[in-house]
Order: C-alpha cells, then sequence, then structure tokens
C-alpha cells in the first residue's frame, strides 16, 4: 500500500470519529437515553477502524459500506445495522455524505409533481397529502401514467372506482373519491389530459344525518378526565391533551399542530391552526391552562422542537400523525370503562362538547363558532341528537281499541 494511502487514513479517521461525537451529542439533544447512546457508540467504533483501515473517505461512506463492514459473520448484523443506518442518516443530514438519489421512474415524477400541487398551490396540510397519497398512488400504477395517459377515459375511471369502492365503508370510498377527482383535475390543468375527467369521478352519496354521533354524556367525560390524571410524564401529557379535546373541542390535527407561541399565557388566549391554513383563538380556560403549564413545566422536557405536545420516547419531537391522538382517546375511555361501540376516536369529545351546549340551549351557530366550522349545515348534525331523544318521552300513538 502507498505511503500516501497511510498517512490519509488518520485524517479519515480523526474526521469520522468528530463526526461521532456530534451524532451522540445530538442523540443526547434528541432524548436518548445515556444506555442508548452508550449502545450505539460501542457498535459504530468498529464500523469507524474499518473505515480506517479500508481508506475510505467520509463522503464515501453510505449503506453499501455499511453491508460490506457486515459481510464478516461475527458481526452481530441487526443491531450494528440499525445503529450503523441511523449514523450514515446523520451523515447526509450534516452534509458530510451526498444525500442518495435513486432512479426515479416517470411514475414516481409525476407522482412527486402532483404532491408539489397540492402542497403548494392548493394549500393542503401534510396530514390531508398524506390521506390522498395512496389513493392516487394506486390509480397511477394501475393505469401506467404518464405513458399511458391517452388511453384513461371516463370508463376507465369510473371502473377503477367501482374495482375499489368494493369492501370499503363509505368514508373511505367517498375519499377514493375525492382523491381521484383532485388528481384528475391536476393532470387536466398540467396538460397530460386533454379533458377534464374529475367530472367522470361517480359521487359517493351518504345521507348526511342517517346517524347520530356517539358522544359521552357530561358526568362521564369527567369520568375520563379523573381517570387520565397522573404523575407519570406520558399521563401527564395526555392529561392536557384530554382536556383540549373535551373542554375546547379542538380535533386531533389541531393538537398536533399546537406550537409553544400559540399559547398566549398573558392574553389568556390559545391559537388553533385548524383546517385550510385557517388561525382561530379560543380562551385558554384555567383547567385547561392549568393542565398545559404542569405538562409543560414537569414533563415535557428540553427539545428543539417547537410542537407543544413530544413522544415520550426518543427522539423527542412532535406527535407524528392525528392516529395517535385518538390512541391517547381510546386508551382513556378504556381506563374509565367507558368504550362505546363503533369506531371510536378523539372525535368524540368534540361531539360531546357540541352535545353539551346544544342541552344547555346554545343555538346552532354558537356551537358552529365554537367548533370553527365551516358552514352551519355541519353543524346540523347535532340537532338530531334532540330529535332522538324525543324518542325518550314521546307517548305512544293512540289508537282506538276495536270492541269484540
Amino acid at each position: 500500500m502507498s505511503e500516501r494511502s497511510s498517512q490519509s487514513r488518520p485524517a479519515v479517521a480523526d474526521e469520522v470519529e468528530g463526526h461521532l461525537t456530534v451524532f451522540l451529542e445530538t442523540l443526547a439533544n434528541a432524548g436518548y437515553a445515556e444506555k442508548t447512546r452508550h449502545d450505539k457508540e460501542r457498535l459504530i467504533v468498529p464500523f469507524i477502524r474499518w473505515v480506517r483501515e479500508a481508506g475510505i473517505a467520509v463522503k464515501d461512506v453510505d449503506e453499501a459500506c455499511v453491508e460490506s463492514f457486515l459481510a464478516c459473520p461475527s458481526r452481530c448484523r441487526y443491531h450494528h445495522r440499525t445503529a450503523l443506518q441511523h449514523f450514515v442518516e446523520h451523515l447526509r443530514i450534516v452534509g458530510a455524505v451526498p444525500q442518495r438519489r435513486p432512479a426515479q421512474t416517470p411514475a414516481d415524477g409525476l407522482f412527486q409533481k402532483y404532491l408539489d400541487y397540492l402542497r403548494d398551490t392548493q394549500g393542503l396540510s401534510p396530514h390531508s397529502i398524506e390521506v390522498y397519497s395512496p389513493f392516487v398512488r394506486v390509480f397511477v400504477v394501475a393505469q401506467r401514467l404518464p405513458q399511458n395517459a391517452a388511453a384513461v377515459d371516463a370508463l376507465a375511471v369510473r371502473h377503477h372506482l367501482l374495482e375499489h369502492c368494493r369492501h370499503r365503508s363509505v368514508s373511505a370510498a367517498k375519499l377514493l373519491a375525492a382523491a381521484l377527482r383532485s388528481f384528475l383535475r391536476f393532470c387536466f390543468l398540467d396538460g397530460m389530459t386533454t379533458t377534464d375527467l374529475a367530472t367522470a369521478v361517480i359521487p359517493v352519496h351518504r345521507w348526511q344525518y342517517a346517524s347520530v354521533p356517539a358522544f359521552l354524556t357530561a358526568e362521564d367525560v369527567e369520568q375520563v378526565i379523573v381517570a387520565a390524571d397522573g404523575s407519570t410524564t406520558r399521563r401527564c401529557r395526555d392529561y392536557a391533551i384530554l382536556m383540549l379535546l373535551a373542554r375546547l373541542g379542538l380535533r386531533a390535527s389541531e393538537v398536533i399542530a399546537l406550537e409553544l407561541d400559540d399559547i398566549q399565557w398573558k392574553t389568556g388566549e390559545i391559537v388553533v391552526r385548524g383546517k385550510g391554513r385557517l388561525h382561530d383563538r379560543l380562551p385558554l380556560l384555567d383547567d385547561v391552562g392549568e393542565a398545559l403549564a404542569r405538562y409543560l413545566s414537569k414533563a415535557r422536557g428540553p427539545s428543539s422542537s417547537r410542537c407543544v405536545f413530544l413522544r415520550h420516547i426518543a427522539p423527542l419531537e412532535g406527535l407524528a400523525q392525528p392516529s395517535v391522538i385518538s390512541k391517547i382517546a381510546r386508551e382513556a375511555l378504556r381506563r374509565a370503562g367507558l368504550l362505546p361501540t363503533g369506531r371510536v376516536g378523539a372525535h368524540i369529545f368534540r361531539h360531546s362538547l357540541a352535545t353539551r351546549m346544544l342541552r344547555h340551549g346554545a343555538s346552532l351557530e354558537e356551537i358552529s363558532q365554537v367548533l370553527r366550522h365551516r358552514s352551519t349545515t355541519t353543524t346540523q348534525l347535532y340537532a338530531k341528537v334532540e330529535f332522538e331523544r324525543l324518542r325518550d318521552v314521546a307517548r305512544p300513538w293512540p289508537s282506538a281499541e276495536v270492541p269484540q
């Protein structure tokens, strides 16, 4: 081996070890336990030694290097691979290793262009984009787009919709139709199709007031809140979340989006990042403020994230998606011995607040303002709750007795 190669190895090793030090500091800031950081360091150090002996430059460290290192049978592949992949990803984030640029197919390019359109032009939230994505991805693959765009017509669109609506709930079918309608309109605006095939998407009908939304009584809500209170870090976080759901009627996505600056302590308000990037202000009720203050001061811990609610395990970053909030709600209901039938999530507290307001004499317009509905038509669903209550007090319709 050349003298030049042997002289360059210490510099390479020092550079990689310097990145390891920063990596471990990043883990500490993200809330990883000391033992976890020590274990990752123990697994990464042999890899750095292997990189030094092989004379590999830092910029060339990638997954292929990891697999070459793991080719030795004496190494525990699963644990080493997890730690090393995490380290390589860190090298990419700090710019020491170039970003991967996988080969992109025409379908991938079209799909990404549509997602950019939803985000930049339509202003959809990340959650809404995530909901639409799987439906559109299946359609793009099934129709072999964009190469086969000329062959896609109204009949093909309707056949796809009918085929993929089988064995789906009405809600899922409506989402599928909405996603297809959005994508086909994008294809027309983008010039991929010469006609607007969005009009070919068959509407999925559901009687708007066919069922009464599940709700809890005021006593049940208080029972859930009492059962949810606790001293652990996780219980403190979940309690604050439940207070926002029960007292202010926030949506799960709004709880996820809540940031530290949105809590206006001096004015006693809270900024809610609602649908369509609309911001509303709600009063910060005393018990809600106390729950938030206790969580922020005693349970949240330090984090670079501006999200109010964080994961309870490392990395300490914002909660991933609204389904996490629904899971917290279901666990709280189960803990309190209450679990209504059917599909129940965080929205049950929103329904319960609206129902409670209605029964205390609030008008539909007032409920609409509290729940931040764009249209009072959405709020009219709760009027059916009162019609259902009439069944409990209605007397049987009188009928004449036929003499024998």
